[in-house]
């Protein structure tokens, strides 16, 4: 299992997918989900949808990760060639400085960058701690016009994504780009694994969502088509095992998959999650059961597209799981492959133990 989760994590991190431009790593997916002899459909946004047809006594459950990542959108080029973009989604300003970037015009045909970054030696002492906003910056290609620009294909709304890379660290860790949400992407390639040709399970629909760094637009619309009674979202659970992240909670990479026990975005968009009961009761009872240490998160700065799949229909038994990272958002992070393994056998577990008699009512 863990070959195959490496083997599906690396290859979707090396295929550039901005929020509503997931088409390449949509292809990749359903391709998979052929080989494990799954059908799969793509809805007008985007989403690739498998259902596992099951018992209609029991609660019908929808488990989702998404594919998309974040970035940039070309919002004008200069006279000299340089390229000037708008943030998509929630890139952190302050880790853009001389990353390496690509602008995507079309598989085969994308175009390398890199962020400028003011040469140090001519940096006045009153430059070197200001962090350049994402309107400030500029990416050079190296054709130092704008008529060479747009001949290589960039145009104004052309997508731009930190350049796909993935590494392997020690102890089974994977540092790279989009991370999030390709180990989750790659959990549900395996989960969809397990369950093929499966009997006695509730009907599962595996979701592979888009757009959720914008806005979390993806899941809702599916969710809204097929009604499940349950959710159950794959995600980053933030870690905080390092000296920066030490007060935020007691979640670390190889630990174990984590539960969000509350979520609150507490930016802009005011909205999270406080999972159902017996949501989370299924998940400690089948960690406990599996021998796997199930670990626990409440926070507040993330939000999910669970936030908005919870309240669909006459409300939807909702809870977030995941995976430890490391970096979130930055153009390197990082997760541990036993982590990932892990929450694979925990899904696969807590899906089994939901039949007819699983109830839902609250109260």
């Amino acid at each position: 299992m863990r070959d195959r989760l490496r083997r599906d994590l690396i290859d979707l991190m090396l295929i550039p997918g901005l929020s509503g431009h997931e088409e390449r790593v949509a292809a990749a997916v359903r391709a998979r989900l052929a080989e494990a002899g799954l059908t799969s459909r793509t809805d007008r946004l985007g989403n690739v949808i498998a259902t596992l047809p099951g018992d209609p006594a029991a609660p019908s459950v929808m488990v989702f990760a998404h594919l998309d990542q974040l970035g940039f959108f070309v919002r004008g080029i200069d006279d000299d060639g340089l390229v000037r973009v708008e943030r998509m989604g929630g890139v952190p300003e302050r880790a853009l400085a001389a990353q390496a970037v690509t602008l995507c015009v079309g598989e085969g045909r994308d175009v390398p960058g890199v962020i400028a970054n003011k040469a140090h030696h001519a940096t006045a002492p009153d430059e070197k701690y200001r962090v350049l906003t994402a309107a400030e910056i500029a990416i050079d290609t190296g054709h130092g016009s704008r008529a060479a620009v747009e001949a290589a294909g960039v145009r104004i709304g052309t997508p731009v994504v930190y350049r796909p890379q993935a590494m392997d660290l020690a102890g089974g860790r994977i540092a790279g780009t989009s991370v999030d949400d390709r180990a989750g992407c790659a959990v549900l390639l395996e989960l969809a694994r397990a369950l093929a040709g499966r009997t006695g399970l509730p009907t599962v629909h595996l979701v592979f969502s888009v757009q959720e760094e914008f806005n979390l637009r993806g899941a809702v619309v599916t969710a809204q088509v097929l009604q499940p009674d349950i959710a159950i979202q794959i995600d980053i659970m933030l870690a905080s095992d390092t000296p920066d992240m030490a007060a935020r909670g007691d979640m670390a990479l190889g630990a174990g998959p984590g539960m969000s026990l509350y979520s609150f975005h507490g930016r802009g968009t005011l909205n999270g999650v406080i999972p159902h009961p017996a949501m989370v009761a299924l998940m400690e009872r089948t960690a406990a059961a599996e021998g796997i240490n199930l670990q626990r998160a409440a926070t507040v700065g993330v939000l999910t597209d669970l936030s908005y799949v919870q309240t669909v229909g006459q409300g939807v038994a909702s809870v977030d799981v995941g995976f430890p990272m490391r970096y979130s958002h930055s153009a390197i992070e990082c997760c541990d492959l036993s982590d990932l393994e892990t929450l694979t056998r925990l899904l696969d577990a807590a899906i089994g133990r939901i039949g007819p008699g699983f109830q839902l009512d609250r109260g």
